[in-house]
């Protein structure tokens, strides 16, 4: 089974400002994760950043390689991240098997060529969020447990955007070339995210919503500080987020996120703040 894929090119920020609400979706919008028995790729030409799922329910999947990698094997000048939202499953790299339960996380490095992934149950599957990079060395394949992360409490009641973050796949617990990943919770009764907003112009982001109640949604603002625009998101979504664009949201009810970012350096904490009374 070949891995479904599709490309998406770097836009200006002078072109989005004229974007309409479809054009700005079709752009940035990732709606085509977590399907059943299926593994899609979205290529972004932003850092080549690749984001994309992988729900073994009653079949083994594998991930293949993509034209636009113009590799042998997909890995071969990359590395990957993958967060397990799901019921347990496996994924087997090179002949090794790797298990990961709910909100437990794998690092695979530059260089390994068989991957596949695999549920325990198909009544309950695993379902693999993946991000990859290009990578310039290869580091060993590492699994990051949930009791292993950095953790970060953030925001407050008051503000409704109390929340925690954990740091999966950041080089203070995994060695990587430029990848790094990790998961927002907010509290009950919290619902913004990334409030304060800000923005780095040495590295993208890219969002993926979950625990989003089905008849709930989450508003992301994105674009130039003085340019804001906003996608209205459903659970199990991603979106893209440039470099030059903040990366917020807002939901209807507390939800979960997965960020993963790509870039000029490793410093998490390398970004430049936005006043909240001087967004427009």
């Amino acid at each position: 089974m070949k891995s479904n894929y599709e490309v998406r090119y770097a836009a200006s920020p002078q072109d989005v400002k004229s974007y309409d609400t479809k054009r700005l979706r079709d752009e940035f919008l990732i709606d085509n994760l977590m399907k059943p028995d299926a593994l899609n790729l979205v290529y972004s030409h932003y850092d080549r950043f690749i984001s994309g799922s992988a729900v073994p329910v009653n079949t083994t999947l594998k991930l293949e390689t993509i034209d636009p990698l113009k590799a042998e094997y997909f890995l071969e000048r990359r590395e990957l991240g993958i967060i397990n939202i799901g019921g347990s499953g496996t994924v087997t790299v090179d002949g090794t098997d790797y298990e990961l339960d709910n909100r437990e996380a794998l690092y695979v490095g530059q260089g390994n060529k068989d991957i596949t992934f695999s549920s325990k149950s198909s009544s309950n599957p695993a379902m693999f969020y993946l991000n990859s990079t290009p990578a310039h060395k290869a580091y060993p394949i590492k699994k990051i447990g949930i009791d292993e992360v950095e953790v970060v409490e953030l925001g407050a009641p008051e503000t409704a955007n109390a929340r925690t973050l954990r740091k999966y796949i950041v080089n203070s617990v995994v060695s990587v070339c430029q990848l790094q990943m990790g998961m927002t919770e907010l509290k009950s009764g919290s619902v913004w995210n990334t409030m304060p907003a800000h923005v780095h112009d040495r590295r993208m982001e890219v969002y993926f919503y979950f625990d989003v109640p089905e008849d709930q949604a989450v508003c992301h603002f994105m674009g130039q500080p003085q340019e804001t625009r906003h996608i209205w998101m459903q659970n199990h979504q991603a979106v893209i987020s440039p470099a030059w664009s903040i990366h917020s949201g807002s939901g209807t009810s507390n939800y979960t996120f997965i960020w993963g970012m790509a870039g000029e350096n490793l410093d998490y904490g390398d970004m430049d703040h936005c006043k909240i009374n001087e967004l427009k």
